[in-house]
Order: structure tokens, then C-alpha cells, then sequence
């Protein structure tokens, strides 16, 4: 069992444009964005050194459309059934709209061939009240029914006497897609031994996805958004086999468990999700 890195080979990036992608699927509508005072799509906002550790912060980031409309592809090319984020945002709506597409091309499918107990939903985690509230109200009346809201708890743990924290009340479902791009690393209650995250030189540090880790099933793929050091914690104790990837562009980390089917009804999703070449990267 081990963590390994290498190319996972991605739809998402051997043959994509952001301003194609765009052209097909108006994500910038989607979270009325205006397109002509936003700049090149493609270019990463300029944020305040400061800005994303000052606990005081309650202004929303400006919109990085090029992070969002990969990750509506990154729903599309992997057939994506359900989805589990960590920190809600601009991208719940992403998330909604590309599964409503995959939910029309796919629902027969799913429903026939497939035992999905959640197919086509987003499930958010965030223990922010008023960030949940602001992505709730962002949401189109015809995404609503799709997305899931959890307002859970931070608290401060371990994980094999290692500091890090963990959601309370995290929704019992197993993703096929899981994005982590919360918490912050100053809201969690309690400290271990007089420790916490709670500094603006320390860094967020969950570990909720090392406890359910088992019940995730081959072709499951894991998406950091920045937050390295937390990645390397998960990669350092993730005990499956999983192919990481950093993607040092993007400041984005990619895990997916290539491990062989658990039985024929994952075997189905495998095939119809990722294709035959999924065995061809399965590790030894």
C-alpha cells in the first residue's frame, strides 16, 4: 500500500481550453460574472499576501475562473456521480451544474447498471454559517434540489498523535469525487496538549478524508485546492493506493485511488467513468 507519485493522466489536461470550455458551458453567467471587467480568464487574481490568513477576513475571493470552469470539465470528463466538498463557495454551483449535465446525459444509466444511494448530489461542509448562507443564495432556483448544505462544527484532533482537525457531523456517503478547499485554519475549537492551528504562519491541516478512506471505492480521485502542506499530511498517511499528483500551474493536488474494482457494480462505474485505461495505471 502506498502513496505514489505520477501522471494521472486527466482528461482534464490533455486537451482542454478554458476559453472552449467556456464558449460550451457559461460558467461565467452561471456566477454573473462579467466577463469583460474580470480580465484574461486564464490569469490568477492578484490576493492580498495577508488576505488568506487574517481570521478577521469575511469578503468573499473574487471568482477564479480558470480554477472553476477545470473543475466543471473535471466533473464532466470523469462522468462524476456524487460530490463531497470541504468548504463551500463558488464552486457548489460549479459542482451543481456540471452534475445536472451529468445527470441528464447519464441518469438511465446510473439507475440500470450502477448502486449509487446519492447520484447527481453535492454535499457541502463548512463549519461558516454565513459562507453557507452566501453560496446558498448564489445557487439557481433549478440547482437547489442538488445541493446538500452541512453546517458542521471544526474541531481540533490527531491523527497518530499528529495535530490536525476534523468536521463534526461530516454526511455518511461515499463520493466519487472529494474537494478540499476548507477549513480555515482559525475556526476550530479545543487544542491538542496547547496546540492548534490557530497561527497565521501554520496552515490548515484537516484529516477528515484519512477516516473514511476505506470506504471510498477504486477511482475515487481527491482534489486539494492549494493548501500543500495538508496535502503532504494526507499523502504521509493515506494507506491506500493512490497516485498523487501536484499540479505546481494550477497549485492544485490530485489523488486517485487506482486500486483494482471492488466488484462488478464498481467495476461498471470504473469502465463507464474513466474508461478502459484505468487498469493500465492501477499500481503493482
Amino acid at each position: 500500500m502506498a502513496v505514489i507519485t505520477g501522471d494521472l493522466n486527466l482528461a482534464l489536461f490533455r486537451e482542454f481550453d478554458l476559453r472552449d470550455h467556456l464558449s460550451k458551458y457559461p460558467v461565467d453567467a452561471l456566477l454573473e460574472v462579467e466577463l469583460e471587467n474580470y480580465g484574461e480568464v486564464g490569469a490568477k487574481r492578484v490576493v492580498d499576501r495577508w488576505a488568506t490568513v487574517n481570521p478577521g477576513n469575511t469578503v468573499p475571493f473574487v471568482a477564479e475562473l480558470d480554477d472553476l470552469l477545470r473543475l466543471h470539465h473535471l466533473v464532466l470528463s470523469r462522468n462524476v456521480t456524487t460530490v463531497l466538498e470541504f468548504g463551500t463557495g463558488y464552486s457548489t454551483t460549479v459542482f451543481a451544474d456540471a452534475l445536472a449535465i451529468n445527470d441528464q446525459q447519464d441518469a438511465g444509466f446510473v439507475e440500470r447498471e450502477l448502486r449509487r444511494s446519492n447520484p447527481f448530489e453535492v454535499h457541502s461542509v463548512d463549519n461558516d454559517a454565513d459562507w453557507i448562507e452566501a453560496a446558498r443564495s448564489r445557487l439557481p432556483e433549478v440547482l437547489t434540489s442538488r445541493v446538500y448544505f452541512h453546517h458542521c462544527p471544526l474541531e481540533v484532533g490527531e491523527f497518530s498523535g499528529r495535530l490536525c482537525t476534523y468536521y463534526r457531523g461530516v454526511p455518511n456517503l461515499a463520493p466519487d469525487l472529494i474537494y478540499l478547499d476548507g477549513p480555515d485554519q482559525f475556526s476550530a475549537t479545543g487544542d491538542l496538549r496547547g496546540l492548534t492551528t490557530a497561527h497565521p504562519d501554520r496552515m490548515p491541516m484537516a484529516a477528515d478524508v484519512l477516516v473514511f478512506e476505506h470506504f471510498l471505492t477504486p477511482g475515487a480521485l481527491l482534489v486539494v485546492d492549494g493548501r500543500t502542506a495538508n496535502a503532504r499530511f494526507l499523502a504521509a498517511n493515506l494507506q491506500r493506493n493512490w497516485v498523487h499528483w501536484h499540479a505546481e500551474e494550477y497549485d492544485q493536488h490530485f489523488f486517485e485511488l487506482t486500486e483494482t474494482p471492488l466488484g462488478p457494480y464498481n467495476a461498471r462505474q470504473i469502465e463507464h467513468c474513466l474508461g478502459k485505461d484505468f487498469k493500465s495505471r492501477l499500481i503493482a
